[in-house]
């Protein structure tokens, strides 16, 4: 696995929407955070502008756009602006022959997964945080400075988090993979398709029905994917939706807790990353440690990469 260089103040940066549109003023505070604060150069790609239908621009537009930003060898990062739905529709035709020459960093989460997996399985790193809509929200200082820190080569030591009593407990190493269960789930016999073989899967979801979950994990369960992981890291999994006529019985903790019940390896719930205000930074690729006991769990990051 290749991870690009750290960023310094001065480099050039891209930034592009490669999902659904979004009023362009709302880009307004983390294109001045990049530039003022960060102090780095960013190009601005047409899609941050564009509106067709409910994406930000057509499928030929928002691919060009990631394209240039990926063949540009000036270009060291390539920030996207938000998620919503998009990428499913243009990860298949992108060449990634200039990234992988010039390796370089894509922030993003939620819809942009099918992003970060398709990098994953050409063997480049990239980061599951924070996208520059929401930089400068109220409530996301710690948030977008994990995504600083992780760009510019402040590596924490690890991510602490408070038990759960669905954890499981246990220690497993692995290359860091996930995001978004719905993509994931979507990626399955495609492309962007992820190899769980002694990874570390992280997961997280948003607006789902809890029997939508319990399908998703069931596929998993199916398909070998969950008998092949080193050990499973759980996010938020926001504004879950039950079905009043016909209650499912138990909350998304217990649905994936019941899916993964049949093997030994560490379960870490309750990690804040995802669709919710303090989403920690992940680097989807990077070897990780899980530790889960029984008053807290980490994940750490080791020093080589």
């Amino acid at each position: 696995m290749t991870f690009p260089p750290f960023l310094k103040p001065g480099d050039t940066v891209g930034v592009v929407s490669p999902a659904s549109w979004f009023p362009y003023d709302e880009l307004t505070e983390g294109l001045r955070i990049l530039r003022n604060d960060w102090h780095l150069n960013v190009i601005e790609g047409d899609s941050v502008r564009a509106v067709d239908g409910p994406f930000a621009g057509s499928d030929d537009l928002r691919r060009a756009d990631l394209q240039r930003l990926f063949d540009d060898p000036a270009v060291r990062a390539v920030f996207t602006t938000r998620g919503g739905y998009g990428c499913y529709r243009i990860a298949d035709d992108l060449d990634l022959t200039g990234l992988i020459a010039n390796p370089k960093w894509l922030i993003g989460f939620s819809d942009v997964t099918m992003l970060l997996s398709l990098l994953y399985v050409n063997d480049v790193g990239s980061l599951h945080g924070l996208m520059l809509r929401q930089f400068g929200q109220p409530n996301r200082a710690e948030s977008q400075e994990s995504v600083r820190q992780w760009l510019f080569g402040e590596i924490p030591d690890r991510y602490t988090v408070a038990a759960h009593p669905c954890n499981r407990p246990g220690q497993a190493t692995g290359p860091l993979i996930g995001g978004n269960l719905t993509l994931l789930i979507n990626s399955i016999g495609t492309s962007t398709d992820v190899d769980f073989s002694g990874a570390v899967l992280f997961i997280e979801d948003i607006d789902e029905t809890l029997f939508s979950l319990d399908r998703m994990m069931t596929q998993l369960r199916r398909s070998g994917r969950l008998a092949q992981l080193a050990g499973l890291v759980v996010g938020q999994f926001t504004d879950m939706r039950s079905n009043p006529s016909l209650p499912f019985g138990k909350d998304a903790a217990g649905i994936i807790a019941d899916a993964v019940a049949a093997y030994s390896y560490p379960v870490l719930f309750d990690f804040p990353a995802g669709h919710v205000e303090y989403n920690l930074a992940l680097p989807i690729g990077r070897r990780v440690g899980i530790s889960v006991g029984k008053e807290f769990g980490e994940m750490q990051f080791a020093t080589d990469g």
